[in-house]
């Protein structure tokens, strides 16, 4: 088999260098709101993603059972696997805590641009924490990361709602528990689905035409002010949006947001705030989606802990990169490139290979004799700064010849100044 499993990708040297660089503005926007770094195994009791998540993922678990007869799974998401770690240590934990992972994730679904069925996702947390504040926070962490890779407000946005309008919505039509959390999964698929087979779904759950048709008006508010009028006037969904949309203004990021009453989120546990960051142009899935979800411990068996957070997988956001024309050419990283003339200067060559590597400095050292030419193309292939040759002449004074590949000067300096 020359092919790996679908759904997968292999990562060879230069996919790994754009990876690292992606991951490492990933690292420095969450580092840069004092967020702490976690992680936890890729595999995880079945249990933990059947009790609260909601159909989809259920549906598209890598699940099996192991050798000692328990029921497994791959992790579909972090946010389950960081619940568990919560309560783990209820009561010992300083809160609020902000944690991030960049985890690699796996779910069995049909594969498309910007979707795999493995990925990772870069998950960024705020646990303890009940206002508002919290969730501004994580979208200030999103908009250090945009401006981060070159991307501005006018390449796209992020559209925030709360599940608390169909909450108030659907509990004035007597629509509530479960109902209500499957109505979310099935109202989440509204763009994705025809409007008569999403019709047909939420007829299955119960709801009337006119509960339909309802809902359909309610999601299809763009500003606060509609929705004000929308819902009731103590509408606890109106007054902690217009704060968390305040909050944005004082952090400046106004410009990166946007209200939008059909941003629901399809999983189950989500309580509150939520949002999905899109390209204007609207040519991509979700570049990446969060929210509030104050009762993920209690379904799990604990007591509830207020929490919010956002899953930002790593394919959707390089297609939007790559159409920006913001891929970064990224060379290997290595600093010189150490060549020994002939098998009898192997060993010195060794020696200067690691004297460089003792000062700091990444050396490749050709291990083989090839012609000059070949050594040449090599370094220029690695994207090294110096080409560092041992030569019979030089070598015999205790020097080496030195090449700057960026203006192709060449000096002869003395092995004990090499550095």
């Amino acid at each position: 088999m020359t092919q790996g499993v679908r759904g997968t990708r292999d990562f060879y040297p230069e996919d790994m260098r754009l990876r690292n660089w992606l991951f490492e503005r990933f690292h420095a926007a969450a580092r840069s709101h004092g967020f702490e770094e976690y992680d936890a195994p890729v595999l995880e009791s079945e249990e933990l993603y059947t009790r609260k998540a909601g159909e989809d993922i259920v549906g598209q678990l890598y699940n099996f059972e192991d050798k000692g007869g328990r029921k497994v799974a791959l992790r579909p998401e972090m946010t389950p696997s960081l619940a568990r770690m919560v309560m783990t240590r209820a009561g010992a934990l300083a809160l609020p805590i902000k944690w991030y992972s960049i985890p690699q994730c796996w779910r069995y679904e049909r594969t498309q641009r910007g979707r795999g069925r493995e990925h990772y996702q870069w998950n960024v947390d705020i646990w303890g924490m009940e206002g508002v504040e919290a969730d501004a926070e994580l979208l200030s962490v999103l908009v250090h990361f945009f401006n981060s890779v070159g991307l501005g407000s006018d390449d796209l946005v992020i559209r925030i709602s709360s599940r608390k309008v169909l909450e108030e919505v659907l509990g004035s039509l007597g629509i509530e528990g479960e109902t209500f959390a499957q109505t979310c999964v099935t109202v989440d698929k509204m763009n994705k689905l025809p409007a008569h087979v999403i019709e047909a779904q939420l007829g299955d759950l119960g709801l009337s035409s006119d509960a339909i048709s309802t809902i359909r008006s309610v999601l299809a508010i763009t500003d606060l002010a509609s929705l004000e009028s929308a819902l009731a006037s103590n509408s606890e969904a109106v007054v902690e949006l217009q704060s968390l949309f305040a909050l944005c203004d004082s952090y400046g990021i106004s410009d990166w947001v946007s209200f939008d009453a059909s941003v629901v989120r399809g999983l189950a546990y989500y309580t509150g705030p939520v949002f999905e960051a899109h390209d204007r142009a609207g040519i991509l899935r979700a570049i990446c989606g969060g929210g509030r979800y104050d009762k993920l411990i209690g379904s799990l068996g604990g007591k509830d802990l207020p929490a919010t957070g956002f899953g930002f997988g790593d394919m959707v956001i390089m297609e939007l990169l790559a159409d920006k024309g913001l891929i970064p050419e990224l060379s290997s990283g290595v600093g010189d490139v150490v060549f020994g003339m002939g098998a009898e200067l192997r060993g010195a060559a060794m020696q200067v290979a690691g004297k460089l590597r003792a000062s700091g400095r990444s050396t490749d050292l050709v291990l083989e004799d090839k012609r000059i030419k070949w050594v040449f193309k090599h370094a220029e292939r690695s994207g090294a700064a110096r080409l560092v040759m041992v030569m019979p002449e030089e070598w015999s004074k205790g020097n080496v010849k030195v090449k700057d590949l960026a203006t192709g000067e060449e000096t002869e300096i003395s092995f004990d100044s090499l550095g």
